[in-house]
């Protein structure tokens, strides 16, 4: 393994330990990383080493893969599952809606507060 020698700001250092922490890795994982995916994307003639796919490949992928999530959840992209337009502006309806959720919410944290477990 080769070692880099790289000269950066302080603060971009100490944001990069940050996010490494974060993600329970190290700085230089993240370098490592990083010049992985960067050395495996196209060059500028468009061809891609062959073990890798393009980022068009990818993004289909991802693509594929969030609409088959959407389907095994049962979320629809119908135009029939969308509101109409007189409910989606319905401010009266939003209102109430919002009323309900707070005192079922106050409701939850009373009945917390009061707890047979408490005694």
């Amino acid at each position: 393994m080769k070692n880099i020698t790289v000269s950066i700001d302080e603060q971009t250092h100490r944001l990069a330990r940050i996010r490494a922490a974060e993600l329970d890795t190290s700085v230089s994982a993240l370098v490592r990383d990083y010049l992985r995916h960067l050395a495996a994307e196209p060059d500028a003639g468009g061809e891609a080493s062959e073990s890798s796919e393009t980022i068009y490949q990818r993004r289909c992928r991802l693509l594929r893969e969030v609409l088959a999530d959407f389907d095994g959840q049962g979320i629809g992209l119908r135009m029939s599952d969308n509101l109409p337009r007189e409910a989606l502006y319905d401010r009266v309806a939003a209102r109430a809606e919002a009323v309900a959720e707070r005192e079922r919410q106050r409701s939850i944290s009373e009945a917390l507060k009061t707890s047979p477990c408490d005694s």
